[in-house]
């Protein structure tokens, strides 16, 4: 992604330009400063966002710099309550609004975090879940990465820390970057452009996921602001749901754009995926994939009433690659690298649908 033009401060108070440069740096910003209004025009139009102060905006809106997005006056309580006057100044200047301090700071990071972040789109995320104990769900989720990786940047997101650890199933546990752990000492908003930079990653393929070893447990907010920031910065978020589907497990579904469970197809697989999916109603777009043969789809799909989306073959030397490092997926002419490529554009579909819906 090719990097953005800083946001703009435009004052000549140090008050409130040491106000806005503080809450630029909790946002891992460095905005351009204008002390005057010349300065600002020459960064006017180039700027991501622009914070304009209460006290050059009457100046700056005499001057009628050609309109744009993203502008916002910014007034502090200290120096007086916000009259009349100035919301008609920033309705000449084409500002979107007034914005206090210190009363909106928490609203001023989220913009300023949100220009540090260009390009940003909104990626599809998709979550895995096994349908019964040893069902592998983990694995096909660390495949479906890999296969979307080769498409756009795609991140797999561990949110079962009783799971094995998506690094050691991906084969990047050597690698340096942040984990849960340290997601979870931060606080405010995550820019998707720090997620990317700080997760270990290889080929295109980022992974969050547990130390070895950690008893930590997940976070709620750091949860939040994860997936928000990793859908922002990825085409595609892979998240390895959790085992138990507590509160924080059923907003995590509720963030999914579609939900996989993946089903081992023998009469005790089917009776548990059964009552899961009763769990699945209305949280997400639930398809199920199949592993192994055994009991019919159209049996799997009665029982469950979930849609059977792919059935993933049989992969000789799977324990192998993963045990060497490479991933579940080690061929890309293997029968698993076809499964998992053609999922990810049928997710796509069934999330969707669920959209239209």
């Amino acid at each position: 992604m090719p990097p953005a033009h800083p946001p703009l401060v435009v004052t000549s108070s140090p008050a409130l330009r040491d106000d806005l440069l503080r809450l630029a740096a909790a946002a891992g910003i460095a905005p351009e400063v204008a002390h005057d209004v010349t300065a600002a025009l020459r960064g006017w139009g180039a700027a991501s966002l622009v914070l304009v102060g209460a006290d050059l905006a009457p100046a700056l809106a005499d001057l009628a710099p050609e309109r744009r997005d993203g502008v916002h006056v910014i007034a502090r309580e200290a120096d007086g309550p916000v009259d009349g006057a100035l919301f008609q100044v920033a309705l000449r200047l084409g500002a979107e609004g007034v914005v206090d301090l210190p009363g909106s700071a928490a609203w001023i990071v989220e913009r300023l975090t949100d220009a540090g972040d260009p390009g940003a789109t909104r990626g599809l995320v998709v979550g895995f879940l096994g349908g019964s104990g040893g069902a592998g769900a983990t694995t096909l989720a660390c495949a479906v990465g890999q296969a979307a990786a080769r498409q756009g940047p795609t991140v797999v997101v561990d949110c079962d820390p009783l799971g094995p650890g998506i690094d050691r199933v991906l084969g990047l546990e050597g690698r340096d970057g942040s984990r849960w752990e340290a997601l979870c000492q931060t606080t405010g908003r995550l820019s998707a452009r720090a997620l990317r930079d700080a997760l270990p990653q290889r080929d295109g393929l980022r992974v969050l996921t547990w130390q070895a070893g950690s008893t930590a447990t997940p976070q709620a907010f750091a949860v939040r602001e994860a997936l928000s920031a990793a859908r922002r910065g990825h085409d595609v978020v892979v998240v390895d749901l959790p085992r138990t589907i507590d509160s924080l497990g059923e907003e995590i579904l509720a963030r999914c754009d579609a939900v996989v469970m993946v089903v081992v197809p023998t009469v005790p697989g089917v009776a548990s995926a059964t009552r899961l999916a009763a769990r699945l109603a209305d949280r997400a777009s639930p398809g199920i994939v199949l592993r192994g043969t055994g009991v019919a789809e159209h049996d799997i799909t009665r029982a469950t009433r979930l849609p059977v989306v792919a059935r993933v073959p049989h992969q000789r030397g799977l324990s192998e690659s993963i045990d060497l490092g490479l991933g579940p997926v080690r061929s890309w002419r293997s029968p698993l690298a076809r499964t998992c490529s053609a999922l990810v554009g049928d997710l796509s579909d069934l999330a969707g649908r669920r959209v239209a819906a």
